[in-house]
């Protein structure tokens, strides 16, 4: 793991596009707040400002913590400390929220490609992290929901050659469309995370257009891909990789399943004693498992698998959630 810190590596460019939120993050003794709120635990629920504003009147009395967050945001900060090269497309209030989530990605050498709302604060997601480390998250999606597909250009995605985009922003099918196509149009390869079951349920043909017609690498957690596909991880393994280039489905304790084409791969988690907290666990998964694959295959991962079965990096995945963790 002689690379893990090193920094300005010569690789590839990554540029994220998802909801620039600002993490909110509160630890529970126990998860009946979660019923009070009307949370489904372990999913990401939207939430209007009324709702918002209930929520905040019960973290005042408890302690919390300040992060950024979003998906694609996360993903992108875990490759930062990795020492890729990041970009990050995402929109945000004029206030203290949006510039705390410009400077934290200015600070790890992201460009921040943030475009500003005058009419809308910046988005929040408070997030609920149960007893068992589970996260439940009630979303103010604020500013970060009139990023439109007019806001971009093709400029945003030169010099990258991946663009990786979360799932939470398939609603807007006009805008991830558009995205896809400049970043086509610029060379780019898709990177998608499915986000959460829920999401997947709610758009299901949408997502399988992308997955199949655009997306070249797809990440889903075993509830996201049995919505997906109806099946078991193996078999929704099999299904997803016989629409895209890569698949990937993440099995939380048991490890991960990786496909190409016939190759599959079964990276198994490192034991611990007990889970503390799984916020953007996935996130941070997909940063190393880009950032590995990258590093010891580069182009050769475009024809042939072996490398990547030989040089395990499934050991990236879990050692980027250790470096950002102490970052």
């Amino acid at each position: 793991m002689q690379y893990l810190c090193k920094k300005n590596i010569e690789m590839d460019k990554i540029i994220g596009m998802g909801n620039a939120l600002v993490d909110v993050l509160a630890t529970l003794n126990d998860d009946h707040i979660l019923t009070e709120m009307e949370l489904p635990k372990g999913s990401m629920t939207l939430i209007d400002e009324t709702k918002l504003l209930i929520i905040n009147e019960c973290f005042s009395e408890m302690e919390t913590e300040l992060a950024t967050g979003g998906s694609a945001g996360n993903a992108i900060r875990g490759m930062a400390c990795l020492g890729a090269g990041t970009g990050f497309i995402g929109k945000v209030g004029n206030d203290a929220y949006g510039k705390f989530y410009r400077q934290s990605l200015l600070e790890r050498g992201t460009e921040a490609n943030l475009l500003v709302s005058s009419e809308l604060p910046s988005g929040v997601a408070s997030t609920f992290i149960s007893p068992d480390g589970e996260r439940t998250f009630g979303t103010y999606l604020g500013a970060a929901a009139t990023l439109k597909a007019e806001d971009l250009s093709r400029e945003m995605f030169k010099g990258y050659t991946y663009l990786f985009i979360e799932g939470y922003l398939v609603q807007d099918h006009d805008m991830i469309l558009r995205a896809i196509e400049l970043a086509k149009e610029a060379g780019l390869q898709i990177c998608l995370d499915m986000a959460s079951y829920n999401i997947v349920e709610q758009d299901h043909d949408f997502f399988s257009l992308l997955i199949n017609k655009y997306v070249d690498i797809v990440f889903a957690n075993e509830e996201e891909a049995k919505a997906f596909t109806g099946k078991e991880p193996e078999e929704a393994l099999d299904v997803i990789a016989k629409m895209c280039s890569i698949a990937i489905v993440k099995l939380g304790a048991r490890g991960s399943l990786i496909r190409k084409g016939t190759e599959e791969v079964h990276v198994h988690a490192v034991t611990v004693d007990r889970v503390i907290d799984t916020t953007g666990a996935g996130d941070y998964f997909a940063a190393g498992f880009l950032y590995g694959l990258w590093i010891f295959i580069g182009e050769m991962w475009q024809d042939r698998f072996y490398p990547f079965r030989k040089h395990h990096p499934g050991d990236w995945c879990r050692n980027a959630c250790r470096v950002v963790g102490r970052d």
